[in-house]
């Protein structure tokens, strides 16, 4: 049986873990942009794009190469390469996430 101690200790630190983990994506730098045309854009747009050319990309060489009679599911596969593309381009542009 739980002792009522137990319970209003949990009750008080669950909100504030809650706000803690809340704040913790925000940082003093601000978000990763880069300036074009002098607009800036968020860096995770631009390595979306990145991702889906990547995917693009993927599917033409499957295509070319006589891989799309072979490459079951191939949404799934040319959707984790534009993933995976996308984020090595973060990984470059930015460097890994805090």
């Amino acid at each position: 049986m739980r002792q009522p101690h137990a319970r209003s200790f949990a009750t008080k630190i669950f909100p504030l873990a809650i706000l803690y983990l809340a704040d913790t994506g925000c940082v003093s730098q601000g978000a990763p942009s880069f300036a074009l045309f002098g607009a800036y854009f968020p860096l995770w747009m631009f390595c979306a794009g990145v991702g889906i050319t990547g995917a693009i990309v993927a599917r033409l060489v499957f295509v070319a190469t006589g891989l799309a009679e072979r490459v079951p599911w191939q949404l799934f596969v040319c959707t984790a390469i534009g993933v995976l593309v996308g984020l090595a381009a973060w990984l470059l542009w930015w460097g890994p996430i805090p």
